[in-house]
């Protein structure tokens, strides 16, 4: 289970907000609003939103688009020292990609009870025997953060 921040940090929450504009301008161009960042050493070195109708492309989530950037950006494929803010609980597929970068620490903000990798119906990142181990930090603006994909959906109904 993720760790439960009793209150998330202001730097916590900048972070988050920026991770929230970026699934806003994806929910602009009808993809389910996801937005992530990858911060190192207090840098954004990376951003992206959910592009898979852009992109046509089913991998094209925010937080491999990010991983994408950011490997780009420092040049390999693994990232150490860095951490992953998301606006939703990353997918199967999303966590087993943080994994494989050796991302030290990811950061989300609502859970997703269905597909959640973290909380939802398994939880990846300990319930399975990995070389690397992340920290894992929900809840940080989570109502925001719920907020935006609840009201996505429900105009779509």
């Amino acid at each position: 289970m993720a760790d439960q921040l009793p209150e998330a940090t202001e730097q916590q929450k900048s972070y988050m907000r920026q991770a929230l504009a970026l699934a806003s301008e994806a929910a602009q161009l009808q993809e389910v609003p996801v937005g992530a960042i990858v911060v190192r050493d207090g840098q954004v070195i990376a951003r992206a939103g959910n592009a898979q109708i852009t992109a046509c492309d089913p991998t094209a989530h925010a937080e491999i688009n990010a991983l994408r950037s950011a490997s780009k950006a420092l040049g390999n494929y693994r990232l150490p020292g860095c951490t992953v803010y998301s606006t939703v609980e990353p997918c199967l597929m999303c966590a087993g990609a943080l994994l494989h970068a050796r991302v030290d620490c990811l950061v989300y903000g609502t859970p997703e009870p269905r597909a959640g990798a973290a909380t939802g119906p398994v939880n990846y990142f300990t319930e399975m025997a990995h070389v690397h181990k992340l920290e894992v930090i929900g809840g940080v603006l989570e109502d925001e953060c719920r907020q935006l994909i609840q009201s996505f959906f429900k105009s779509r109904r």
